[in-house]
């Protein structure tokens, strides 16, 4: 006989909420012990790995097997070093290299560094295979742009994380690659067949899952050959019929942040989280802007209610925690056996030295030469980042660059600087003079701004050195140096090029 008495304890336990501060309030402690599942952790909440692993110790101290999440993709989207930039170079770099023995050890290597934090659940890797360039939101977070490729790395990279009881997350479930749109702003649109899926889309996916993959997270995509009405995330078409039975996953399923307009813009945050445990969902991770218990209350109080009126069938719910203890006792269970140690772990070398593996230096026939001779000048070109790669992680190469060549000058533009400028090359180029001209630039394919601005400047300078830390789709300059990324690996690692420190070994143009 069901006992409804119970309900908010079940309700809570499918909750992955954030929240503010980088010590745990006090509803998140009380909370945990009337039943919450787990909590999300995101880049406000990260100071040092020591205070990390305070936060985690008093978050277990009220439930020992709380789900710990991050979103910790180890290249451009960073959380736990979002002060200073990855340590590691990202999918991009990593799939570009195509040593899937590197990637399982960078994976192993992070998935140690978190777990001694005492984070159990990190919402990676991205599967996605990124076959749109002009994608907004994937770009360098992907593997690459073809299925099999990224099947292999999102597989190494499961392996590599779990070693040490952190849950892989394979995202964004069925594939956010081939998109133009922004999920996290509106509902993008998959117009591929069911057969054009199976062997792209769903390729890294079934990797995943071969691998061991403990958590998948769905995307707020629209996948007509699926379900045309409804997003995958609240699709039981998609996550039951296709994740549950065609694939075969039985481990824990994650919505991507339930507050994203992919969902919430029809739905409300209720009403989504309501229908995604309904179509399959498992947890519901939500924070990034409603980060407080009232918002806590509100979607518990939701399912409760949908519970209650016939809406959301018991029985699911049930199945939904009991997922979601699964997971937590394994994570607790295999960090136990594998004698994690909690707090800080010296700063590893594997991510710097796959970053300067990656880097690709394309010289035309009669440019300059690297190392440069002189000081050099930075000019960094600065799009809007996208709200999965936050504001807040710095990146470029004007830092490390000064740093291994003292008196090196750097300056950054965004497009409101440059426009409405008739002469925007006599800005950029203001405080160059004669010296070594380094032009930094993340996805220049997608950016009309950036791109006009260097082929005027080029055009007065055509021994500057281009610096692409995004997708390198074009190839400009007569010095161009790919990084596959902009971490704080990726700039360090181009600036030892560039300075000396490393001598690559040049690609004819």
């Amino acid at each position: 006989m069901s006992n409804h008495g119970e309900l908010p304890e079940l309700a809570a336990a499918v909750l992955q909420p954030g929240f503010v501060g980088t010590s745990a309030p006090d509803w998140i402690r009380r909370w945990l012990g009337d039943g919450l599942g787990g909590v999300a952790l995101f880049a406000r909440n990260v100071e040092s790995a020591a205070q990390v692993a305070a936060l985690t110790a008093q978050l277990r101290a009220e439930r020992p097997d709380v789900i710990v999440a991050i979103d910790e993709e180890a290249g451009d989207v960073t959380r736990i070093e979002s002060r200073l930039g990855s340590s590691r170079p990202g999918n991009l770099a990593l799939g570009t290299i195509d040593d899937p023995l590197l990637t399982e050890a960078v994976a192993r290597d992070l998935g140690r560094e978190l777990a001694a934090a005492g984070i159990t659940l990190n919402y990676a890797p991205d599967a996605d295979v990124n076959n749109n360039p002009d994608n907004p939101v994937i770009g360098v977070r992907a593997f690459g742009a073809e299925p099999l490729l990224v099947a292999r790395h999102t597989a190494a990279f499961v392996r590599g994380l779990q070693t040490y009881g952190v849950a892989g997350c394979a995202k964004h479930f069925p594939g956010h690659g081939d998109t133009s749109v922004d999920s996290h702003h509106d509902v993008p649109l998959i117009d591929r067949t069911a057969e054009e899926l199976a062997t792209g889309e769903l390729v890294p996916f079934r990797a995943a899952i071969a691998a061991g993959t403990k958590v998948v997270m769905t995307g707020h995509l629209l996948v007509p050959a699926y379900d045309a009405d409804l997003p995958a995330t609240l699709s039981p078409r998609i996550l039951t019929g296709l994740l549950r039975e065609e694939l075969g996953f039985d481990g824990l399923i994650v919505t991507d942040a339930i507050e994203m307009q992919g969902v919430r813009r029809r739905f409300g945050l209720a009403g989504a989280t309501v229908r995604a445990l309904a179509a399959g969902v498992d947890a519901i991770c939500v924070g990034g802007d409603h980060a407080d218990e009232e918002t806590a209350v509100r979607l518990r109080d939701a399912i409760v209610a949908a519970v209650r009126s016939g809406e959301l069938p018991e029985e699911r719910l049930r199945d939904a925690v009991a997922r979601v203890r699964a997971l937590g006792d394994w994570t607790t269970r295999t960090q136990r056996e594998a004698g994690v140690v909690r707090g800080p772990r010296p700063a590893s070398e594997i991510g710097f030295a796959a970053a300067r593996r990656v880097v690709r230096v394309t010289r035309a026939e009669g440019a300059p030469e690297l190392p440069v001779t002189g000081v050099p000048h930075v000019v960094e070109f600065a799009p809007t980042r996208n709200i999965a790669m936050g504001s807040e992680t710095p990146w470029g190469i004007g830092a490390p660059l000064a740093d291994l060549l003292p008196g090196t000058t750097s300056v950054r533009f965004g497009a409101e600087d440059l426009e409405g400028s008739s002469d925007p090359a006599s800005l950029v180029l203001a405080g160059a003079g004669g010296r070594p001209l380094v032009l930094v630039v993340r996805d220049v394919h997608r950016h009309p701004w950036v791109a006009d601005a260097l082929a005027d400047v080029l055009e007065i300078r055509p021994d500057a050195i281009v610096v692409e830390m995004g997708i390198p789709v074009k190839v400009v300059g007569g010095v161009h140096v790919a990084t596959f990324g902009a971490t704080r690996a990726c700039g360090l690692a181009a600036a030892e090029i560039i300075s000396g420190a490393v001598v690559p070994e040049p690609v004819a143009a």
